[in-house]
């Protein structure tokens, strides 16, 4: 099969693509987070195939259990500002990053610098609209000084962590494995277990997805190829299933059922099982397997994708994330009409961070290039073998 021509996009397409597809994602699936494809079906009188208002209209600073956030409108949530913040420490760093630097600079970036927060439509600190998994960080790494390293032990174990690795996944553009390995020493600060695993296998996802030619197959190759335990299982059999289909409507009962035996929230998302988001090697994350299947579902068609990840219902915020960050970063296109909209909804330049993470990524690269050349020199002295240059 021939690679389509968005197949062939270059390194600075795919980064812009991964991260205002996140963004948008993001901006389409929260305002029905939370709640089941029949419910979206019946709120919104058919599927959701664009930007929504919130779920309960004008009572949004009001209704429970949503208040005091303006999810919809274009709102973009709290996945799309920790992967921007992600992006401030690359920024600053401009270096490959580990538990430590989640330390030394995300932790402060979330405490002391106030941004406009979207769904609040207010400045204020980051850490006053993430989520109680994020606030781990702070709570572990700020005022626990615990070892950076070990900090996610204890959290709750969900998609905290993968929801906003996709800049460790574009800095090791076309490298899966280098990008799992990093996201794993990045995530070891916020998550442990299939939360922490799904960190990783996201951030590989993305690598993957960046490789020239690459396809939703490959992508879901390379996962198959790293992935472990609950998480490797969870993936083939929502990937498995999602190859039956070719529309994400048919598909959404299906990938539901596939992933249910892993996952540990139960089939009421708002009332969650007594053994939900505990550490087990047995189970996973839904949100990763099913932005994977969504993805073979549409072939590696953005709007399809993300589409098929909102109307999913659930945690759909963070599936869509995922889903568009693949897509974008396989270089298939956001259409404008939703970013200029998200943009300006959300009073965020989406592409900046992307300008930013493409110049630090070739910076990185030519980094990664001169220390592994100093350390062919280095082997081939003691003997090891010829030294290309």
């Amino acid at each position: 099969m021939q690679p389509k021509p968005h197949q062939n996009a270059p390194l600075d397409e795919r980064i812009t693509g991964a991260l205002v597809g996140a963004a948008v994602g993001d901006a389409l699936g929260g305002p029905v987070e939370g709640y089941a494809p029949e419910q979206i079906l019946e709120r919104h009188g058919g599927r959701v195939h664009g930007i929504v208002g919130p779920w309960h209209g004008d009572d949004w600073r009001t209704a429970r259990p949503l208040a005091p956030y303006h999810k919809g409108d274009g709102h973009v949530t709290d996945d799309t500002l920790m992967t921007h913040a992600l992006v401030r420490v690359y920024a600053r760093v401009r270096d490959h990053l580990d538990a430590y630097a989640i330390a030394d600079h995300l932790v402060p970036d979330l405490m002391t610098e106030p941004r406009w927060i979207p769904e609040l439509e207010t400045e204020a600190l980051p850490l006053q609209r993430i989520f109680l998994a994020e606030k781990w960080l702070v709570a572990r790494l700020h005022y626990g000084h615990a070892d950076p390293r070990e900090a996610g032990t204890g959290n709750i174990v969900n998609c905290g962590a993968a929801m906003y690795m996709a800049p460790v996944g574009l800095v090791n553009a076309a490298d899966p494995r280098a990008a799992y390995a990093e996201a794993l020493d990045v995530a070891g600060a916020h998550q442990s277990s299939y939360g922490r695993e799904a960190a990783g296998v996201l951030a590989a996802a993305v690598a993957a997805a960046c490789t020239p030619g690459a396809t939703p197959d490959s992508v879901v190759s390379a996962c198959l190829s790293l992935a472990k335990d609950g998480t490797r299982t969870a993936i083939e059999r929502v990937c498995e299933e999602a190859a039956r289909h070719t529309d994400f409507e048919s598909a959404l009962r299906p990938l539901r059922e596939a992933v249910a035996p892993y996952d540990t929230v139960g089939p009421d998302y708002r009332a969650p099982s007594l053994g939900a988001r505990r550490p087990s090697r047995l189970h996973a994350i839904e949100e990763l397997p099913v932005a994977l299947g969504m993805l073979l579902v549409a072939q590696g068609d953005y709007r399809h994708a993300v589409l098929g990840a909102v109307n999913y219902g659930r945690d759909c915020d963070s599936i869509a994330t995922m889903a568009g960050a693949l897509a974008g970063a396989l270089g298939a296109p956001v259409p404008e009409d939703w970013a200029k909209t998200v943009a300006e909804a959300s009073r965020l330049d989406l592409w900046e961070p992307a300008a930013t993470l493409t110049e630090v990524t070739r910076e990185i690269f030519a980094r990664d290039v001169s220390r592994r050349r100093a350390h062919e020199r280095a082997f081939a002295s003691l003997g090891g073998g010829e030294c290309s240059d």
